[in-house]
């Protein structure tokens, strides 16, 4: 008698690209609900979540997500008096979760960012673009016309050098933004109902301020080498083994007299250091939907000394040159740290008080994360933060 044959087994599941080797860092005061929206692609990786302001309060996380949460008490006792080079009240406290992480891959991610959608109406999974953008070589000697070769359907066009061609390795994945975008408060002010969407609108020439612009590139590419760019912190990926040590957000927020220049600092001294040691950044995708606009208000009263000061310390990285001798990221930062103090000194004595913290920084990452020969000796320092 003949049997039916046997059903055929269901295929395994895929596994998340980089599950075990990328943390997901997120700065927060407020309860994470808008982790629903991101649960299909973020709940199979760990989140270091860094509670900014009352230490006190209790953050509420959505259940079935695998998480640590630091609150500033933890930062205190983890770091001692090295943990002064953490800011308080601003978002720069999530540089506390990359020195904190153990991993290779860092995401970082504000949390009033959603999943957006792509012009078909497909949701994008933000965090695997930004994993393609990461294991895929830039391109920082020579522009390719028809942006990242390495990208399916593309490659490099004709005269683009063959030497060229293997690329460099990829330290840096920024991404954009649609609804809000990342404006400082005078552009705010000037343009208060802008928004990037995927939809097209006409608007006759009388017409008030546009409301929406069409702003869907879909495209990623590598910024040259020699050129600086505003890093936003709010849809970040990086290779946390490549350039970790240069992903210190400053000094920011309460008791500082600056604010929301915490990740352009941050992406000013990195790609200093990427262009010396010839690494990578790309920039475009993917796209994350900002859906809170902050007070432009406040804005500009944080902002303010930045605006100002940014016309100085843009010019002194553009002229930053690293010795030869500085070979890895850690030697490249204390070198850049003392010409802050050196030259922007000058400019406010901010900038003295900024050049000690990222030294302070160095220190910091060196007493968390030793070579692996010196961790074999000494054991690290035990963190005791909430898990789940």
């Amino acid at each position: 008698m003949a049997h039916p044959p046997s059903p055929s087994p269901s295929p395994s599941p895929v596994s998340p690209p980089l599950k075990d080797e990328l943390d997901i860092v997120i700065p927060t005061i407020r309860n994470l609900d808008f982790l629903e929206m991101w649960r299909p692609f973020f709940q199979a990786y760990h989140l270091i979540i860094v509670q900014d302001g009352d230490p006190t309060k209790t953050i509420r996380v959505p259940d079935g997500f695998d998480y640590e949460l630091y609150n500033r008490n933890d930062v205190n006792r983890i770091l001692g008096p090295k943990a002064s080079c953490i800011s308080f009240k601003d978002s720069a406290c999530r540089c506390f979760g990359f020195l904190v992480s153990k991993k290779k891959y860092i995401f970082t991610i504000d949390d009033d960012c959603f999943v957006a959608k792509d012009p078909s109406g497909k949701e994008i999974n933000a965090l695997a673009q930004h994993i393609k953008n990461l294991v895929t070589p830039s391109t920082p000697l020579f522009f390719n016309t028809l942006y990242d070769p390495y990208r399916e359907g593309a490659d490099f066009v004709r005269g683009y050098p063959f030497s060229y061609r293997e690329g460099v390795a990829t330290a840096i994945s920024h991404g954009l933004w649609l609804n809000i975008p990342d404006y400082d408060a005078p552009t705010q002010l000037v343009k208060p109902l802008e928004r990037n969407t995927r939809f097209s609108l006409s608007l006759s020439h009388f017409s008030i301020i546009s409301l929406l612009i069409v702003l869907y590139v879909d495209a990623v590419m590598t910024i040259p080498k020699g050129t600086l760019f505003p890093m936003c912190g709010m849809n970040l990926g990086f290779n946390r083994e490549l350039i970790g040590p240069a992903m210190y957000f400053g000094l920011m927020g309460d008791g500082q007299p600056i604010g929301r220049y915490d990740d352009m600092w941050a992406g000013w001294c990195a790609k200093v250091i990427c262009d010396h040691l010839n690494l990578g950044v790309k920039t475009g995708l993917p796209y994350i939907w900002h859906s809170k606009a902050s007070n432009p208000f406040v804005n500009l009263k944080k902002e303010y000394k930045g605006i100002y000061w940014q016309e100085e310390i843009i010019p002194f990285f553009q002229s930053v040159v690293l010795p030869k001798e500085c070979t890895t990221v850690q030697k490249c930062y204390i070198e850049l740290s003392k010409q802050v103090k050196e030259k922007l000194n000058p400019v406010d004595p901010y900038f003295e008080k900024l050049a000690d913290a990222m030294l302070t920084w160095i220190e910091a990452w060196e007493e968390l994360n030793p070579p692996p020969q010196a961790a074999a000796a000494a054991a690290l320092p035990t963190a005791t933060p909430v898990k789940k």
